[in-house]
């Protein structure tokens, strides 16, 4: 019993260490989040100043971003085109602001929240709106030694709007 008890904290005790390939792995969650929030920072000021190219360099070339109530956007190209049409249809202001990042070796994964202000302009077919809500994000540090966007999921919780009620009149119609 001594001996399997022994083992299994020598066990826990490496994989608390985090060892990967025989040497202490780099990856510190603290410094990773610092450079997260960093680059959530630049994307926060390129996309309220209405510059999707200023971010693409965050996105790896197999992203899949997937905006609430739309498809999924696959590719590094899919998502830069996506964001150039949205912000020129009016003035975007995301407030972005990162709760947690977990990281190991070259993976980290960021929980956090937003809030969001759409002005529409002359070219919108929308009006403006606010947003808020929740996202989970996964970054890969890639073979350049930058971290890149590979999945990035937010979810809105604003409830959507109700469809209108049928009344009598518009039965008729």
């Amino acid at each position: 019993m001594r001996r399997i008890l022994s083992g299994l904290v020598t066990l826990v005790a490496l994989c608390a260490c985090n060892f990967t390939g025989g040497k202490q792995s780099a990856t510190n969650a603290n410094d990773v989040r610092h450079v997260i929030d960093s680059l959530n920072t630049r994307v926060m000021t390129a996309l309220s100043a209405g510059q999707a190219g200023s971010v693409a360099d965050i996105y790896a070339q197999d992203v899949w971003q997937m905006p609430p109530n739309s498809p999924p956007l696959v590719g590094r190209d899919s998502v830069v085109s996506f964001w150039r049409n949205a912000l020129a249809t009016g003035k975007w202001q995301f407030d972005i602001k990162s709760d947690d990042v977990v990281a190991a070796d070259s993976i980290a994964v960021e929980r956090g929240h937003f809030t969001l202000k759409v002005t529409a302009g002359p070219k919108a077919q929308y009006p403006s709106f606010t947003d808020r809500g929740n996202y989970v994000v996964l970054w890969r540090r890639e073979s350049d030694g930058h971290w890149r966007v590979v999945w990035d999921a937010p979810v809105s919780t604003v409830p959507m709007p109700m469809p209108p009620v049928a009344t009598k009149a518009t039965k008729k119609a």
